[in-house]
């Protein structure tokens, strides 16, 4: 079935991550193997959600969770099942076979710190969200982490504040990815061993975002501590977090954000504290961002970051 996204309707959310969501739902349908009846259900609900009024702020990490609790209550499943478990397991168990090779690198490398960063970025391209859930070669994309270049590098402002810093708080993104924010985490304690790092994941199983099972499961509680946000979306909507993590969040020194869910949902933020660190996923954040996709972003928030006054189609809202 093809739904027509209506441009006029006043979701919040742009006619191209409106077409980005039902994609999702038609990838997400294929993976559970839902029949097209099923198909359909799920695709009404989200146009159903898609064309309220934008009274009250809709996000597009909103309507991820609404895919999947629709998915998962078609299949008799809790809203809580885990979809991808067997995926995210996968995504873990080969980037894990892979650390000590991107290990090596970093060790060799002369700048390690920032090696260690590069891998940790590239690795944000297992996504779920962004990508076909059966277009993501994993072992061909870990082939050429290393390969992938940053476009917007704001690595002074970030050295200059771990210099003083005394507390970071690290947003984790992804399954697979969490391996190499691991090693990442490792260079930061390193080169920083006065600053006290947290890491935080999802509370609850959404797309192949990593939880504290996922952390367990590749030792990253073994190198930093980790909490869980809170959040049940594919970013971090600070509205719907635990108290643990937002008194974490205020008080930190330094916040590195993985990905781009927690890129969209926390730029408005504009906190100069904030640092993303992501690659480009599609084509229209890579116009609003000023690179191109597939590029690297490690940007510092702050208020007056230009993206910050673009219109993000709906998706970032204070």
């Amino acid at each position: 079935m093809s739904i027509k996204i209506d441009s006029t309707a006043d979701s919040g959310i742009s006619p191209i991550c409106q077409i980005c969501l039902i994609n999702q739902v038609y990838s997400v349908a294929d993976f559970s193997r839902l029949t097209p009846i099923q198909t359909d259900k799920v695709l009404q609900k989200v146009r159903i959600e898609l064309e309220k009024p934008g009274e009250t702020p809709v996000l597009p990490q909103h309507i991820a969770r609404l895919i999947e609790n629709t998915v998962n209550t078609e299949m008799g499943r809790p809203h809580d099942y885990d979809l991808y478990a067997e995926l995210k397991e996968f995504s873990n168990r080969v980037s894990l076979s892979y650390a000590e090779i991107f290990q090596k690198k970093i060790d060799t490398s002369e700048k390690p710190l920032e090696t260690g960063m590069q891998i940790a970025a590239a690795s944000n391209i297992i996504d779920f969200g962004a990508k076909n859930h059966n277009s993501i070669d994993l072992n061909d994309e870990l082939h050429s982490f290393d390969a992938v270049s940053f476009a917007h590098y704001d690595i002074e402002p970030l050295r200059k504040r771990l210099q003083l810093a005394e507390t970071l708080l690290y947003i984790c993104d992804n399954c697979g990815e969490i391996v190499f924010d691991k090693l990442f985490i490792q260079e930061l304690k390193k080169e920083y061993p006065g600053v006290q790092i947290v890491a935080a994941v999802r509370e609850k199983p959404i797309l192949n975002d990593a939880t504290l099972n996922d952390a367990s499961f590749v030792g990253l509680n073994s190198v930093v501590s980790v909490v869980s946000s809170g959040s049940i979306y594919p970013g971090t909507i600070l509205s719907d977090t635990n108290e643990k993590f937002q008194q974490l969040f205020t008080e930190a020194d330094i916040i590195i954000a993985k990905g781009q869910g927690n890129f969209e949902t926390l730029l408005p933020v504009a906190d100069e504290r904030l640092f993303f660190l992501l690659r480009i996923k599609c084509s229209f954040m890579a116009e609003l961002s000023g690179v191109s996709e597939g590029d690297l972003v490690l940007m510092q928030g702050a208020a007056k970051t230009p993206f910050c006054s673009q219109n993000f189609g709906g998706n970032l809202h204070e």
